[in-house]
């Protein structure tokens, strides 16, 4: 059974970081194109970065570039989002996905990543 699981959201202060991991089971992370996508309350989810099979090439929106990281470790089959000077417009659920390296992945069209988690809760407040 395929199973993406996220961790590392919670409450930090505008300005603040988080590391968000997603971790696979039943998967290898390394033979997929890996994303991660954002849900505000109300709004549809939002591609936010995404790495390519080789870790060559990485894609984030507009609005997290210079602030987000995306990285792969195959060694723990992870992915990771680094997230650093947080706003209250990034304050979201957060979720992993999976694609096939050969999808439209960088585009960020949901329906081209077959595996999700359940999210986190990420919350920028003072």
């Amino acid at each position: 059974q395929v199973q993406l699981v996220e961790s590392g959201g919670g409450l930090v202060q505008p300005g603040g970081s988080l590391r968000l991991s997603c971790a696979a089971s039943g998967l290898t992370l390394g033979e997929y194109a890996i994303g991660w996508f954002r849900q505000a309350p109300g709004k549809e989810h939002e591609g936010v970065s995404c790495i390519d099979l080789t870790d060559r090439e990485t894609y984030y929106t507009d609005s997290v570039k210079g602030r987000f990281t995306i990285s792969r470790d195959n060694a723990t089959n992870t992915v990771s989002l680094q997230m650093n000077s947080l706003k209250p417009e990034d304050t979201a659920v957060y979720y992993c996905a999976a694609a096939r390296p050969w999808s439209a992945y960088r585009d960020f069209y949901p329906n081209e990543y077959i595996y999700w988690g359940q999210g986190t809760q990420v919350t920028v407040s003072s």
